[in-house]
């Protein structure tokens, strides 16, 4: 079914060779990377609109596999190194080797959980509940750590801290606190546009965490994800043409 869809935003799948002792699929090569590499071998900065547009595709891969189709596709394993990035920063959802179809319904039960730890939601890691609303959570992990830099399983966070509650602790009513962004993102407040990047920033995280809710029916679905995604742009670009 992978094989067969056509999306920008979907690593595509060309072919794949399957013999007795050797199975492999043949994908197009991605010269960039995955963001986890950037954000965290490399150590090459990313802008706020680089991270935003990286973000977009993503949501954008996920809304189409998960309303796209009348069988929905559950990817089960969304985090940072299966993100590849082409020669333009386009950001690609690879990695479906454990993603589910379920066709027609919202979730279904599995008895073995082979997805991430820090990035995989309560109901699927406890329950073994796989659904949408679960890739939307992973989503969410996705996006505090693209932005703040940090890793759900950073040691920074140890035994009823995470990386959720950071970032739930770090925001205020009208802004996000600087020290809790990545340091290359903001720059120093005499910066040019600062403001209108903390801005952005806190209105990323609180997205985040309106993904990652507890709750399955709590969190938002990934069309209206990419929705608040795309007006979060529209406004951060016409504060920095503004300022």
């Amino acid at each position: 079914m992978l094989g067969n869809i056509r999306r920008r935003n979907l690593l595509k799948i060309i072919s794949c060779c399957s013999q007795v002792d050797f199975k492999a699929l043949v994908l197009d090569y991605m010269p960039n990377g995955s963001p986890e590499n950037l954000l965290h071998s490399q150590n090459i900065p990313l802008n706020v609109l680089q991270r935003l547009n990286i973000m977009i595709d993503v949501a954008s891969a996920l809304e189409y596999v998960h309303h796209g189709y009348s069988i929905h596709v559950v990817h089960c394993d969304l985090k940072p190194s299966n993100i590849l990035l082409d020669d333009d920063m386009g950001a690609h959802v690879a990695d479906f080797g454990i993603a589910k179809l379920l066709d027609g319904r919202d979730s279904m039960a599995q008895t073995m959980t082979l997805a991430t730890i820090g990035y995989m939601a309560l109901n699927l890691g406890m329950e073994g509940i796989v659904s949408r609303r679960g890739d939307v959570y992973s989503f969410g992990i996705v996006l505090m750590e693209t932005f703040t830099k940090r890793k759900p399983a950073d040691e920074m966070f140890v035994e009823e801290s995470s990386l959720k509650q950071w970032v739930a602790n770090s925001l205020h009513p009208d802004r996000v606190d600087s020290e809790a962004m990545d340091a290359d993102l903001l720059g120093a407040e005499e910066d040019h546009h600062f403001v209108s990047k903390r801005d952005c920033s806190s209105s990323i995280m609180r997205l985040a965490l309106a993904c990652s809710a507890d709750s399955p029916e709590d969190r938002i679905n990934m069309q209206d994800a990419l929705v608040a995604l795309n007006k979060i742009k529209i406004k951060f670009l016409k504060d920095t043409e503004s300022e």
